[in-house]
This record gives C-alpha cells, sequence and structure tokens, in this order.
C-alpha cells in the first residue's frame, strides 16, 4: 500500500479505527486514575504515618521530661525523711528549754526541709496525702494494724514514711498502720 492508499481509507475503516483509538485512550485513562488513586492512598497513609510518629515521639518527649528525675528523687527523699526525722525529735519542751544555737540549729533544718519539699515539687514529685484517709494498696503500705478509737477500720491512723507521686506514677508508697475492726483478733 502506499501513503495515498492510507489517506484513503474507506468511512467503515475510519470508524473502526477511531473506535479501537477510542477504546484504547479510555482504558489508559482508567489505568492512570486508577494508578493517581493508588499514589494519593499511599500518600495520605504515609502522612498519617508521619502525624502519628510525632504525636508518639511528643508524648514520649513528655514522659522523659516529666519522668526522667524519677531515680534522683527517690535518692533525695531518705534525705527529706532524714530532716523530717530530726525536726520531729525537737519535742516542744526540748524547743522551749533550747538555747540560741540550738533554735539557730532547729531553724535552719526546718528551712533545709522547706527548702528540700520546695525543690521536689518544682519536679513534679508531690507527697501522697494518707493520715486519716482509707487505706489505698495502690498508695500505701501497711505495716501495722492497730485498733483505733473513733477510726473506721480500714483507715490510716499512722504515717510511718512519706509516700510520694511523681506526676501521676508512684514513687514511693505511704508506710502506715492501720485501723483494725474491733472484732477482729491482733495479728502475729
Amino acid at each position: 500500500m502506499s501513503a495515498e492508499n492510507d489517506n484513503e481509507l474507506l468511512p467503515e475503516e475510519l470508524e473502526t479505527a477511531d473506535a479501537n483509538n477510542e477504546s484504547e485512550l479510555v482504558k489508559e485513562i482508567a489505568a492512570l486514575r486508577a494508578e493517581a488513586e493508588a499514589h494519593k492512598d499511599r500518600t495520605l497513609r504515609a502522612l498519617a504515618e508521619v502525624e502519628n510518629v510525632r504525636k508518639r515521639l511528643e508524648r514520649e518527649r513528655e514522659e522523659a521530661r516529666t519522668y526522667s528525675v524519677a531515680r534522683f528523687a527517690r535518692d533525695v527523699l531518705t534525705i527529706a525523711d532524714n530532716l523530717s526525722r530530726a525536726l520531729a525529735a525537737f519535742t516542744p519542751e526540748v524547743r522551749e528549754r533550747a538555747d540560741e544555737s540550738l533554735r539557730a540549729v532547729m531553724d535552719g533544718v526546718a528551712a533545709t526541709e522547706r527548702e528540700l519539699n520546695a525543690a521536689l515539687a518544682r519536679h513534679g514529685v508531690k507527697p501522697i496525702e494518707a493520715q486519716g484517709r482509707r487505706f489505698d494498696p495502690h498508695l500505701h503500705q501497711a505495716i501495722a494494724e492497730a485498733p483505733a478509737d473513733g477510726a473506721e477500720p480500714g483507715t490510716v491512723i499512722h504515717v510511718v514514711q512519706q509516700g510520694y507521686m511523681i506526676g501521676d506514677r508512684l514513687l514511693r508508697p505511704a508506710m502506715v498502720t492501720v485501723a483494725k475492726s474491733a472484732g477482729k483478733p491482733a495479728s502475729q
């Protein structure tokens, strides 16, 4: 066939060629649209994953900031305990009879305890309020049961060692004595 003959296609042949070309174009457009949708879906999933990773890292950073001081705080709590015991040793009678130098020591120990407690509070370490509260095994460690007039059974009647929280986590449980019921025999 010559070039002239190509241009001289019959009308039926032209219609068939146009229909075939149109059908192929429609198929190609459909395939391209499907591919574009697949790319869009992968892109949206990747963006969602990046956002989830960002949120997780932010949450981990906040937890690290809040709880990184926990080990150090546990060590410092023994110092706070010793300061509290030192202040408890100064009974009202001792305070009354104390000379000026002993009063200065007592005031210094009290100021040191206040400053230490303030520093702990600045870092999220808070004491657990236990005295007179219902015993909570998640916050308290019972070391004894004792009869207590006027106290409901299961109520903390004495705090032996202060407990502490850091953020919403238990740093150290409060060691407590709990009121027992009147009919219960003494535990041994």
